[in-house]
């Protein structure tokens, strides 16, 4: 109670949280808000038989927009076009000699990538709009079960237009949340787009328990519980270990002074990428509802869709469980090759003077990095797939059939996320805390 006084008492940090917790209930009240056009009769049918809301592609857009695809709202694509840009710059930064050259400029290249992760931020959300609109306009039981009301009747007047004027206003509430994001960069405490993302996926976990207990009845939910509480003590327990590469400094006289002499050490986190593979891949793998949203209803169309339905978003399926172990790994890889470089730490080490006891400056050191990294980097990658997989492919398998949508809820993607970016909320609130002089909430 004392460290909580200690934050709220400090006027600065206090607003920071503050003006956090505003954004974040503006954005929940933007999920709640359909877009114009819709019927809203259909949205009040899914919010009463909610339960039966299918898991699969939109059981996952659902988890990540916060609820915002079953009410077709503002911001029914979350964040998720945003990630999903970030990653094809990143990758493109490797092959695009000019994105590679504003990287190297610092701030000012930063700023001019952002800006172009905008753009293409604005084109994914506009094509996954449309796709979402029209496979849910044409074909309703792909989200909420046979029977379902559309959200489009093509008897409606004006029917084509309230379509595209529920896509134009799902492409600017996807505007909408980025500058919100860099806001809460800007003036709040956190990361922008994982404090939404957190959001979005906490919100689910009330309505995921409250369904566990129908299937399951009170015991069913104890161990769910048991097991949530297991996964956060082991996902936080991963997150705090670290490797510390000792390194010493060389003494230096300057004049009068003497520079150097002390010891210190590079800390390598044993998941240095934290949750960003497991956001990343869940990203990439809605790329494949981009294509499959496009094809025609029934037929060979229909056929496509429910064959990616079944192998890549079904968390019992052993297809979803190689291809997204597989993703996660590859990306916690290419995250860390971007946050670490060993040949520029190797060569800031060099020009500063310090050295790792037993390795030669230079060429050597970029090795000795380059080794530690990839053998740290394997275990961290392995337990994100681990947790990100098994408890949802586990519940899946205990609740049997029907239970989709709530594995995805409940599932070890949600949990990682929500640990994972509450961790680094707090660790951001201890460091402002200590600058301060105040006890911090991590010892």
């Amino acid at each position: 109670m004392s460290t909580l006084k200690n934050v709220f008492r400090t006027r600065e940090l206090r607003n920071k949280i503050l003006f956090t917790l505003m954004v974040i209930v503006i954005y929940r009240v933007g999920v709640q808000v359909p877009a114009p056009g819709v019927n809203l009769d259909a949205i009040q049918a899914m919010r009463e038989n909610a339960s039966d809301t299918s898991g699969g592609i939109f059981g996952y857009l659902n988890l990540f927009s916060g609820g915002g695809i079953g009410n077709l709202s503002l911001f029914a694509l979350g964040v998720l076009p945003y990630i999903t840009a970030s990653i094809i710059i990143q990758i493109l930064t490797i092959a695009i000699p000019k994105l590679e050259e504003w990287q190297a400029q610092g701030a000012v290249g930063q700023r001019k990538i952002n800006q172009w992760t905008r753009y293409v931020a604005m084109i994914l959300a506009l094509v996954q709009g449309t796709g979402i609109v029209f496979l849910i306009s044409r074909n309703p039981e792909s989200l909420f079960g046979g029977g379902a009301p559309n959200l489009f009747p093509d008897t409606q007047p004006h029917w084509a237009f309230k379509v595209i004027l529920a896509v134009m206003c799902m492409t600017v509430g996807t505007a909408l949340l980025m500058w919100m994001g860099e806001m809460i960069d800007q003036k709040g405490i956190g990361n922008g787009m994982s404090i939404l993302i957190f959001a979005s996926v906490v919100s689910s976990l009330p309505a995921v328990a409250i369904q566990i207990q129908e299937l399951r009845g009170w015991p069913g939910l104890a161990i769910g519980i048991v097991m949530l509480i297991g996964l956060i003590a082991g996902i936080v327990f991963v997150e705090q270990g670290q490797r510390r590469i000792p390194v010493n400094f060389a003494k230096r006289v300057v004049g009068r002074r003497q520079y150097g002499g002390n010891n210190t050490y590079i800390p390598l986190k044993v998941n240095q990428a934290g949750v960003i593979p497991v956001i990343f891949a869940s990203s990439l793998l809605q790329l494949p509802t981009l294509i499959v949203n496009v094809l025609p209803t029934g037929g060979w169309g229909e056929s496509v869709r429910n064959f990616v339905d079944t192998n890549f978003f079904r968390p019992d399926n052993l297809g979803y469980i190689v291809v997204f172990g597989l993703l996660i790994v590859g990306f916690a890889y290419f995250y860390n090759s971007i946050a670490f470089d060993p040949v520029r730490r190797a060569d800031e080490l060099r020009k500063s003077g310090g050295f790792i006891p037993g390795i030669r400056p230079g060429r050597q050191t970029e090795i000795h990095l380059s080794k530690i990294l990839n053998r740290i980097t394997l275990p961290g990658a392995i337990f994100l797939a681990v947790v990100a997989l098994i408890p949802s492919a586990a519940l899946a398998r205990a609740l049997g059939s029907g239970s989709s949508a709530v594995s995805i809820g409940f599932s070890g993607v949600s949990i990682l996320i929500a640990a994972g970016v509450a961790l680094e909320f707090m660790k951001q609130i201890d460091s402002q805390l200590m600058s301060r002089n105040y006890e911090g909430f991590l010892k």
